[in-house]
């Protein structure tokens, strides 16, 4: 269902520009009222505008309500697959841990190894 409103929601996309580029502005009438050869169309002279614009608007609806379903849709699925409602899904997907991916840790060094560094007097802080 969801494949099949995405391919209607295209076409709508495609049949709407094409709609709005084949449609002349307001400034294009003047030149019809000279004698373009607009009342010898198919449609007449104001026909082809009302049929387009409303062809237009209906496109438009359907392009709108496509729109809001597909986003309900979305809505729906991120909702149904959080890993925040399934706790096993979040164990299944945890990587399991390999000893050997582990770094090395350095034992621990005895007291006598380590070097004991005097600190001369004139560094040490004074108390005031």
């Amino acid at each position: 269902m969801h494949t099949i409103l995405v391919v209607v929601h295209l076409f709508l996309s495609i049949g709407l520009i094409g709609l709005i580029l084949i449609q002349h502005g307001k400034g294009a009438d003047a030149g019809a009222a000279f004698g373009s050869g607009a009342s010898s169309t198919v449609f007449g002279a104001r026909g082809s505008a009302n049929f387009l614009s409303r062809t237009t608007g209906v496109l438009a609806l359907l392009f709108f309500v496509t729109s809001l379903t597909l986003a309900w849709m979305a809505m729906e699925t991120a909702r149904d697959s959080g890993l925040m409602l399934d706790p096993q899904a979040m164990e299944s997907q945890a990587a399991p841990v390999v000893e050997s991916d582990l770094p090395a840790v350095p034992e621990a060094a005895s007291d006598s190894a380590v070097p004991v560094v005097p600190v001369p007097a004139e560094a040490a802080p004074k108390a005031e």
